[in-house]
Parts: structure tokens; sequence; C-alpha cells
């Protein structure tokens, strides 16, 4: 009995390989048929974000005081850090130099350890949504 199971799992193996091996996988191709009106939401959406005032994401501030210095820090920034934005902010009254735009708090804490070796100061904020 043990040879007749082994010779049937022996030709069930073979003819499993032999079909394996003639078998070919489908391939076609796959059309997309997208709205224009999406591709245009989307432009939309990315203006929105590039617009800081209604965003509520964290910010690092590396300086606050006169504009002389303001100026001269957001320089020395963007030229040891080119892969992080700054921006010079007035508040009433000092400017500041805010840097990067952070969607999470540890993206922030991440780009702060950086920061930190340069500019001492920096701390991470999240600033106030303005009311139009």
């Amino acid at each position: 009995m043990k040879k007749t199971q082994f010779k049937a799992i022996c030709l069930t193996s073979l003819i499993t390989i032999c079909f394996s091996a003639f078998s070919m996988a489908q391939s076609g191709t796959v059309v997309l048929n997208e709205d224009p009106a999406i591709s245009k939401l989307l432009d939309i959406k990315k203006e929105m974000n590039k617009d800081d005032k209604n965003s509520d994401r964290y910010k690092i501030q590396i300086y606050s005081g006169n504009l002389g210095s303001a100026e001269s820090i957001r320089s020395k920034f963007e030229n040891s850090n080119g892969n992080i934005s700054s921006q010079l902010v007035f508040e009433t009254p000092n400017y500041k130099v805010w840097v990067g735009s952070f969607r999470t708090r540890l993206e922030a804490e991440r780009a702060l350890v950086d920061v930190q070796k340069k500019f001492s100061d920096a701390f991470i904020f999240k600033p106030k949504k303005e009311k139009d």
C-alpha cells in the first residue's frame, strides 16, 4: 500500500510541476479614467497648504528681536540649512525668525535637534490661527 501511495504522490507532483511550468500569467494594460476636476482640486489643495496663515503646523523660532539682527540670523540659517524653509515675521514689537512647517510635534523635535546645534535658543511652538 505504501508503494502505491508513493507512486500516486510522485505522479501528482510531476503533473503539478509540468502544468506550473507551462502556465502563463495574465498580462494586460490598465486604463485609468480620471475626471479632470480631480486634478484641479488637488492643485487648489496644494495652493491652500502653502498658505501658512491657515496652517496649524508646528514651527521653530530661532530669533526674536530687531530687524537687522533678524535678517542676519535668517540669512545665516538659510545658508546652513537649505532644506528647511524660513520666514521673517513681525509681531509687535519684535521681528521673529520662524523655520519649518511640521505636521507633527515629532517631526519638529527631530528638526530642532539639528537647529539647536547652531541656534541654541531655538524652540518649538504652534502659531495661533489668525482670524479673518
